[in-house]
């Protein structure tokens, strides 16, 4: 196989990528990199100097493909499989595309500011950051009850790329920052749809000897 996932099974911008070549039944090898390991790090940094998760490797075409987002654009323009999680249409895509970075800006980057707190040491915690990233994403996730009300998946009735994101942010929030059902029925909901879909529910099944791992609050 040309394509590698270099990823780490509780990495949520992981889950989005592993879904969507799940959805797409896109052939890789998946590459699991322990950042705890001097080598394996060093070994990562080299390949992708930022260091974080995920990163697409195509031996084929020569490149390397960082960020959950771009490695979902890549795939379906470079190894289009059974499912096309970006529409063709460029006024279709565009609300996907919308629906995909409100996920990862507005949702996930207030939850992975909320659950990183947790495992800084005493005396180092931002308890002010913290409030202000659950007013954020509070205001996000009532915008996104509101739309869900009324939609089986985040733009419509297909199963996109903004899905992908959704998914894990919303399964992390519910399991570690606070629970959706009282205060967001309808993104409630949703994940129940989303978890029961097979792509997430595979990258859930392989997740879980690693949940341990989860700082809770």
């Amino acid at each position: 196989m040309s394509l590698t996932l270099h990823f780490h099974p509780l990495s949520s911008y992981c889950h989005k990528a592993l879904v969507s070549l799940y959805e797409t039944d896109v052939p890789f090898t998946p590459h699991l990199v322990n950042l705890g390991d001097a080598q394996e790090r060093e070994t990562f940094v080299k390949l992708w100097p930022i260091g974080k998760f995920p990163v697409l490797r195509d031996e084929a075409r020569g490149q390397t493909v960082p960020e959950s987002s771009i490695i979902i654009e890549y795939l379906q323009q470079h190894y289009p499989g059974k499912t096309k999680l970006i529409p063709g249409d460029a006024e279709l895509a565009l609300p996907v595309r919308e629906s995909d970075r409100f996920f990862d800006l507005h949702v996930h980057e207030q939850m992975g500011r909320i659950i990183i707190d947790r495992i800084r040491p005493e005396g180092q915690r931002d308890s002010f950051g913290v409030e202000d990233a659950k007013r954020r994403l509070n205001t996000a996730l009532s915008v996104v009850d509101a739309q869900m009300a009324k939609r089986t998946w985040a733009t419509d009735e297909t199963f996109t790329m903004a899905d992908c994101a959704a998914a894990p942010t919303l399964f992390y929030i519910n399991m570690v920052v606070q629970p959706l059902r009282q205060s967001y029925p309808h993104v409630a909901a949703y994940l129940e749809r989303l978890k029961a879909r097979p792509s997430y529910a595979r990258v859930l099944k392989e997740a879980e000897p690693f949940m341990h791992m989860v700082p809770r609050g």
